[in-house]
């Protein structure tokens, strides 16, 4: 570091205007100063864009690292897939900085920097998230478009809340479908690096979305990947809590050791149902099945209703004689809306702003993290009946 105590930054950079929005972005986070080519002065951080000889770059930045040239490197690129990633986190890159270059990744990159520089990763205050589990009755009730959009509504109803949107669906995860994206890495790749696991390693296998919540997506198809174990699932979560405000589990229907383990420690489960026979009867078993074994204490879980008709032959009253439970919130079917969010690959608030599934999900969200006192003093009939 120089004597002002600014951070020496290097940047090999090929493509123009990835180096001029990278050299916007760090002069204006403060406490950085990028260092003109020609200096000679040891960088304590190098940004490295990949080129068309992946293997040639990668050699170079391990030799960078092993002769303490650089303390640290962050990668970029237009394109990576996987493979080439975790290489580059094996040999030791701390970064990587998608392109087109977003400020608060970058932002966010630079802060954790800081704090490794300087000590302070132990030191930041621990976030005491909560984890909001979301699980189907049955298949087909809309677990993930309720996970998707209650994740989305959570991030937009306070912009100081961080959240994050698990997919637990091993073979079906519809996540990157729901939100028009294409994660690098899934969960997946955490199973198989489970040791590597921290913020740093975390944050870099986090998926961003415009909403401004991260997503890690589930593999989504047999490939040979490690499953997940209840013991990976508690050290992950465990971790998502002190990163984000709001962890946000689509928990499909799967009810092996590891899904139940993700219920049994999650802050609340929102058991999905819709106004049939069989799908209260299932959510009637669910219910005695959980709290009967001891997955999840009887005033965690939450029944929602799905796709709420006025005219159902079922009503409102019946469905909770039949559960046995008092329905914690109702939200309405509309299934124009619903259908256009999905086959636009976007959330309800960005197709149908001002309809009322998506003012309803956004009063959901307001519930869910109100503190239990305020919850007592607010009326919900309105979206209740």
């Amino acid at each position: 570091m120089t004597t002002n105590s600014n951070y020496l930054i290097k940047t090999a950079i090929k493509t123009l205007s990835v180096n001029k929005k990278l050299s916007q972005t760090i002069n204006a986070a403060g406490g950085f100063e990028i260092l003109d080519i020609q200096d000679s002065r040891k960088p304590d951080l190098l940004i490295y864009e990949l080129g068309e000889i992946v293997e040639k770059d990668m050699e170079a930045i391990q030799s960078l690292l092993a002769e303490r040239q650089v303390k640290e490197v962050f990668l970029t690129a237009d394109s990576a897939d996987s493979r080439i990633l975790m290489q580059a986190m094996r040999i030791g890159v701390k970064e990587f900085i998608s392109q087109p270059i977003s400020k608060n990744e970058l932002r966010q990159a630079l802060e954790r920097f800081r704090d490794r520089q300087s000590g302070n990763v132990q030191h930041r205050p621990h976030k005491n998230g909560k984890i909001i589990s979301i699980f189907g009755s049955k298949g087909g009730v809309g677990t993930t478009t309720v996970a998707v959009n209650l994740a989305v509504s959570m991030a937009q109803n306070d912009a100081d809340c961080s959240v994050t949107l698990l997919d637990m669906n091993t073979l079906f995860g519809e996540i990157p479908l729901f939100l028009e994206i294409s994660p690098k890495f899934h969960w997946g790749e955490i199973t198989k690096n489970i040791e590597r696991l921290d913020n740093t390693f975390l944050s870099n296998i986090l998926t961003n979305h415009q909403s401004g919540i991260k997503v890690l997506s589930s593999p989504a198809y047999l490939n040979g990947h490690v499953r997940p174990t209840p013991e990976i699932m508690t050290r992950l979560l465990g971790l998502m809590k002190q990163m984000f405000d709001y962890v946000i589990v689509d928990g499909g229907q799967s009810t092996n050791d590891t899904s139940l383990k993700v219920l049994e420690i999650s802050d609340m489960l929102l058991l999905i149902t819709i106004l049939s026979l069989p799908c209260l009867a299932n959510t009637n078993k669910l219910l005695k099945s959980f709290t009967d074994l001891g997955y999840v204490r009887p005033d965690r879980i939450k029944v929602v209703l799905n796709r709420e008709m006025k005219k159902s032959e079922i009503s409102l009253k019946d469905a909770e004689a039949g559960i046995g439970k008092e329905l914690y919130w109702t939200i309405p079917n509309d299934f124009a809306a619903t259908m256009a969010a999905i086959n636009n690959g976007k959330p309800l608030p960005d197709i149908a702003p001002k309809s009322q599934i998506t003012k309803n999900i956004k009063e959901l969200a307001k519930r869910i993290s109100l503190p239990k006192e305020e919850i007592a003093k607010k009326k919900w009939s309105l979206f209740k009946r």
